[in-house]
């Protein structure tokens, strides 16, 4: 359910892609420090995002260093890094690890068992420093497996559910500017849900697994119904988005925004025209 919060690389500036992969660098360097080489398996675009984000909004002071990796071993990378991506890598790894357990409870994955184990003694460090988040995420996942083994299709509940985690990982400090980055997160969670439950439905619909756009996908204007609620979501995450006095990288924050995140949406598109005009 992650990986939809990325920029769109045709409508951004060299200079700005490599601002942005810098960051995203980063924090993969991070997760690999904190939490070793299965820690770092749990990067997301999704967190890249609330990084640049959190930093644009803070201001905080930030390293910026060049390392090789195993993904790229010959030429060194331009890796930027500060407290917010501490707190991101923090946020990656419970939540990863919060996703792998309730994977675990509804499919009995081996691996997700098998992530749990690794991951599990390193995301009891994090997990301490954070109690509070830690505690609405297990409650909203709970909530939202509770409603899926239900077959719940009441699209706004379920959604929610990943909304209000997502709005708890946005909240950095409790400032004058928690509001508009909890509603922020709301939203953009809840487009995430309904964007992984749209890209999902067909598999979903053979495999016979739950999806809460199922009931709404017979009706004839399932695919002009679906964008609605998508560009709704954007719009809501956007407005609030505005409201933050961000200047920093703010080009790269609305690429992300306004473009990046209907990537996966307008890819899906353009197969479906390639495979109808066969």
């Amino acid at each position: 359910m992650f990986g939809y919060v990325m920029i769109c690389e045709p409508e951004v500036k060299r200079k700005d892609y490599r601002t942005y992969r810098s960051y995203y660098c980063g924090l993969c360097r991070t997760l690999k420090e904190k939490y070793g080489v299965f820690g770092q398996m749990t990067l997301s675009y999704d967190m890249t995002f609330l990084v640049l984000l959190l930093h644009s909004l803070y201001e905080v002071p930030t390293v910026c260093n060049c390392h090789r990796c195993k993904t790229h071993p010959v030429r060194k990378q331009v890796m930027r890094k500060n407290e917010i991506t501490e707190y991101a890598a923090d946020m990656n790894l419970i939540l990863s690890y919060y996703h792998l357990l309730d994977d675990w409870r509804d499919e009995r994955k081996p691996g997700s068992l098998a992530g749990l184990h690794v991951l599990g003694r390193k995301v009891k460090k994090a997990a301490r420093q954070y109690p509070g988040k830690c505690r609405v995420i297990q409650k909203e996942l709970r909530f939202l497996r509770k409603q899926e083994q239900a077959g719940s299709m009441h699209i706004d509940e379920v959604s929610g559910c990943f909304g209000r985690l997502m709005a708890e990982l946005f909240v950095y400090k409790k400032d004058r500017w928690e509001q508009d980055l909890r509603r922020l997160g709301f939203f953009l969670g809840k487009f995430i849900y309904l964007m992984d439950a749209y890209e999902d439905l067909e598999k979903d619909k053979k495999e016979g697994n739950y999806n809460p756009l199922l009931t709404l996908s017979r009706r004839q204007d399932y695919e002009e119904q679906c964008r609605r609620m998508l560009c709704m979501m954007a719009a809501e995450c956007s407005e609030a988005f505005e409201k933050l006095p961000c200047l920093e990288n703010v080009e790269i924050l609305r690429n992300i925004l306004y473009a990046g995140v209907w990537n996966h949406y307008n890819k899906l598109q353009e197969e479906r025209k390639r495979s109808q005009s066969k």
